[in-house]
């Protein structure tokens, strides 16, 4: 059965939270600045030792910067996408993975060569970047269709595949890590994403952001405090062992 669409109430309710005062918003804009100059500069120092990954990860930057769906909060497209899916405006408001974090949550999660990981809700493509640096196979899932029209092409050549589908409909069958930001989702989405999660082959790593994954079957095997572009974060990582 498909998910119930969110009223526009609600997503005007998700955005309205997002609201800050003028001194606040600006205090919160300036510390953003100088985490996102941070990781943009350990993610380049990182990269000297991929110079394969290099145009692919400035050519994300470029995207994101010149035009991106996601910008647009309230465009034609985004409201398509969250009617077929049943997600909330909230669902799509979160930052980056930084090169470096993910590198050090992977390399605790046992990815490597021979390794395929999926991300679902790919986002700037970042961690993608990630698991082919460790040299994995490395497949994202997107929602919008625009964000995987301007971005699938610079990943390709990385060996990077990007994909524009619902994360809780994803091909999750041949995954060895799955990679999923836990961070705004509703109880709803999060609980088709599991129903998901349990396509995947018994010993399949999960990693997710903020929050663990509620259910036996999901089993805790360490937890890492790692940076964000909004500051420090918890990412977990779950063993599926049903």
């Amino acid at each position: 059965m498909a998910p119930a669409p969110p009223s526009q109430k609600e997503d005007e309710e998700d955005l309205a939270a997002f609201e800050l005062p003028f001194f606040q918003r600006l205090v919160v804009q300036l510390w953003a600045m100088v985490l996102g100059l941070i990781t943009r500069l350990t993610d380049a120092v990182l990269l000297v030792g991929r110079p394969a990954l290099v145009r692919p990860y400035v050519g994300l930057w470029l995207s994101e910067r010149l035009r991106s769906p996601y910008r647009a909060r309230r465009s034609f497209e985004v409201v398509l996408a969250l009617r077929a899916t049943g997600q909330r405006m909230r669902e799509l408001i979160y930052g980056e993975t930084p090169l470096m974090s993910a590198l050090w949550v992977f390399r605790r999660a046992g990815v490597g060569p021979g390794s395929r990981v999926v991300d679902l809700g790919a986002g700037r493509g970042r961690v993608l970047l990630a698991a082919r640096w460790l040299g994995a196979e490395a497949r994202g899932v997107e929602l919008l269709a625009e964000h995987v029209t301007r971005m699938a092409h610079w990943l390709a050549p990385a060996g990077i595949t990007l994909v524009q589908g619902d994360a809780a409909q994803a091909e999750l069958s041949d995954a060895t890590h799955v990679f999923t930001n836990w961070l705004a989702l509703t109880p709803e989405t999060k609980a088709r994403l599991v129903a998901r999660l349990r396509t995947c082959a018994p010993g399949t790593r999960v990693l997710t952001v903020l929050h663990p994954i509620e259910a036996e079957d999901f089993v805790r095997l360490s937890s890492h405090r790692v940076l964000f572009t909004w500051g420090l974060e918890r990412v977990w990582i779950h063993e599926y062992r049903p």
